[in-house]
């Protein structure tokens, strides 16, 4: 597993897992054995990097969090938040924002025993509050430094100007924000001020914010990927492209896979499992609109000077489905192909109509 530094001297592992979802925020919470062991292998993996918060599950995650490390202490890094609180006219939901210095002390003792740890690792305010200035919210997480139960200091969600303010208070090691493909506001400002306050370098790597790896259609080509143990293991390049085998049958294959599933010779492969879907959403129907513009060409998808002379669909009209899927995938890849230099526009269509 590679390495990252955050700030100044906090390594962590390359990719951390946020543990959120095995508490909260996806339904109900998962088998508590069942994440531990999850959290665990993690480790084994090569994971050093662990996110938590107190109200993730109303302290469920980080005591969750807590026992499946505790074997593992001085050996990874675990970052949990403060900031929110019971909101009594919400009905007592975690909704109310706090970040006085006096609870952040309070929450900071509760997070050393729940996490079962003499210090916490990295320390964020989970969101600003407007209430409580800056400068006293850092004020409060050095002080908590300066005693030994707290190394680093981060912020989530906020702007350039209170990193800043933050910053000259209690050296900022991180920042948690939104930054996708969708999103992307904070190279204006928030990039170059963490990289000149030393916080962060600029190191771009958009996650596809979606939980389908793709659609169960027969059409386009298989994915070069054997699954060897639940882990997907890229076909050489030299085996490229994969070719569609024929098939008499196009009916879908068994636990409604696609109908590769069903040719058992040719999905068996290398001591593995061939991936069996045929068409990511994102990559397949979602930008199909650029072929049309050039549908004969052999060398590309899409002459530029074709997708330069046609531009963007004029009128686009969907129901739900297409609303919640084709047209996000199609915006994204619409904007990667955009950022490659392979087209000239970065939105695809002019107008949307949804019928759902």
């Amino acid at each position: 597993m590679e390495k990252r530094v955050l700030g100044n001297n906090l390594e962590v592992s390359a990719i951390g897992l946020g543990c959120m979802g095995m508490s909260s925020g996806f339904g109900p919470p998962a088998d508590r054995a069942e994440m531990i062991g999850v959290i665990r292998k993690a480790v084994e993996l090569g994971y050093t990097f662990f996110d938590t918060a107190e109200v993730y599950g109303a302290h469920h995650n980080e005591i969750l969090v807590g026992e499946a490390l505790e074997p593992f202490k001085g050996k990874v890094t675990i970052a949990t938040k403060f900031g929110f609180k019971p909101d009594e006219t919400q009905g007592g939901l975690w909704m109310g924002l706090d970040s006085s210095p006096a609870h952040i002390r309070a929450v900071v003792e509760g997070s050393l025993k729940r996490l079962r740890v003499d210090a916490i690792d990295l320390l964020y305010q989970h969101r600003v509050d407007p209430k409580v200035p800056i400068e006293d919210t850092a004020g409060a997480v050095r002080d908590l430094i300066a005693e030994g139960k707290v190394k680093h200091f981060g912020l989530s969600e906020a702007s350039a100007s209170t990193i800043r303010r933050a910053h000259a208070v209690c050296k900022v090691t991180a920042l948690q924000c939104e930054y996708s493909l969708w999103f992307r506001e904070l190279e204006a400002d928030i990039l170059p001020t963490i990289e000149e306050l030393g916080i962060g370098v600029r190191k771009v790597n958009f996650k596809m914010r979606d939980a389908a790896f793709s659609r169960q259609r027969y059409w386009g080509e298989p994915f070069p990927i054997v699954w060897k143990d639940g882990i997907a293991d890229p076909l050489d390049v030299s085996e490229l492209p994969v070719l569609l085998p024929h098939l008499d049958d196009l009916k879908p294959g068994p636990d409604a896979e696609g109908p590769l599933s069903n040719l058992t010779e040719w999905k068996n492969y290398k001591g593995g499992v061939r991936e069996v879907n045929t068409m990511p959403g994102y990559a397949g129907s979602s930008w199909y609109y650029l072929r049309y513009m050039d549908p004969h060409n052999k060398e590309t998808f899409c002459d530029r000077v074709k997708s330069d002379y046609w531009q963007q669909v004029d009128l686009y009209i969907g129901g739900s489905e297409h609303a919640v899927g084709h047209l996000l995938y199609s915006r994204m890849w619409c904007k990667v192909l955009h950022d490659l230099g392979y087209i000239g526009f970065d939105e695809p269509y002019k107008k949307l109509l949804n019928q759902g």
